[in-house]
């Protein structure tokens, strides 16, 4: 089970795009502790300078300041790489809503620059963040690749898109393409900041200010939540796939469903906080629930999750905990533990 066995030959190396942010940062330090040398690229859109100082110094890792939407910085990034871990994208379904042809540069020209670059570089293996919106109002449970609806956001048609790509790359130019479909990815480094950031570190952050959160929607809509150390997993294992698991997307979770109300109860208790939220209005663009069938994970990538919501919670809690000011309780100046 999880990831600390996965072995790569010597030397292998990485290329992990979006590497200043949540999910690319965990990759980088992952793949660092396992031993292997790292590229990482952002260009600080949405990323941390945070999330890559703190592996400067060590002697496996290389970072590139550079934007996916130029071919030129692609093709130079993915020179001598064995795999590649395209995490590089704008998030949030209500954003994508506001900027559509934003995200249609970004993501979809961004991944197809990648892909491009990593064909033209002979990487081994590409595996790509896609996401469980590409499922849209397909309302069946559990959520099965193959089954899908109608999207409902510029962002779902993106990834759409982009596993459209991943498919015929392989088929057209045999570049061995992995699309993960994350289901709302939760843990250390997730920004509890701005309009836009995702349910639970939000409210981690509010509640341990003793403010006043809002639920959109009535609180009965559930979601498989996915600690990050799962989506580690699934990015490794893909990387030792068989040419025949490629070309193909898989769902990325734990398969497991949590309603958003009882999370809220939840963590209240958890931080001993008596604060009763505040329910708006629906979001334009969100599914009511979303649950994952991962068979097909498991019988085609090798992919064994271990980390359970309940797991996964208590470890995010206590690692935003240990980022409060004392001063004013609230969250400050982010001092991430990380490699050296």
């Amino acid at each position: 089970m999880g990831y600390e066995n996965v072995r790569f030959s010597e030397g292998a190396t990485f290329l992990v795009t979006g590497a200043a942010g949540f999910i690319g940062s965990n990759l980088v330090e992952a793949i660092l502790k396992l031993g292997y040398q790292v590229k990482g690229i952002d260009n600080y859109s949405t990323g941390k300078k945070g999330n890559v100082e703190i592996f400067i110094g060590n002697q496996n890792y290389t970072f590139i300041e550079g934007d996916i939407t130029n071919l030129d910085t692609c093709i130079n990034a993915c020179e001598g790489v064995d795999y590649v871990l395209h995490q590089a994208a704008w998030g949030s379904v209500p954003r994508s809503i506001e900027m559509p042809l934003f995200y249609e540069e970004v993501n979809i020209k961004g991944t197809l620059n990648m892909m491009e670059s990593a064909r033209q570089n002979d990487v081994k293996k590409f595996v790509y963040a896609s996401s469980s919106s590409v499922y849209g109002d397909e309302p069946k449970l559990p959520k099965q690749e193959g089954r899908e609806g109608n999207v409902l956001s510029p962002y779902a048609l993106t990834k759409k898109v982009d596993e459209e790509y991943g498919r015929l790359y392989t088929k057209l130019y045999g570049l061995d393409t992995y699309g993960l479909r994350y289901f709302n990815v939760f843990g250390r480094r997730q920004d509890p900041h701005g309009a836009y950031a995702a349910v639970i570190p939000k409210f981690i952050k509010q509640l341990l200010a003793n403010e006043q959160p809002t639920i959109n929607g009535d609180g009965k809509q559930s979601r498989d939540f996915t600690y990050i150390e799962n989506v580690i997993e699934a990015n490794l294992k893909a990387c030792q796939s068989s040419h025949e698991a490629a070309g193909q997307t898989y769902n990325v979770a734990f398969g497991g469903r949590e309603y958003l109300i009882d999370i809220y109860d939840g963590l209240c208790k958890a931080l001993e906080k008596d604060v009763k939220p505040i329910f708006g209005p629906e979001r334009a663009g969100d599914i009511k629930h979303s649950n994952a069938d991962i068979s097909k994970a498991k019988e085609m990538l090798g992919y064994d999750p271990e980390w359970s919501f309940e797991k996964g919670i208590e470890e995010a809690i206590d690692w935003y905990k240990s980022l409060v000011n004392e001063t004013n309780n609230t969250m400050g100046v982010v001092k991430y533990p990380g490699i050296k």
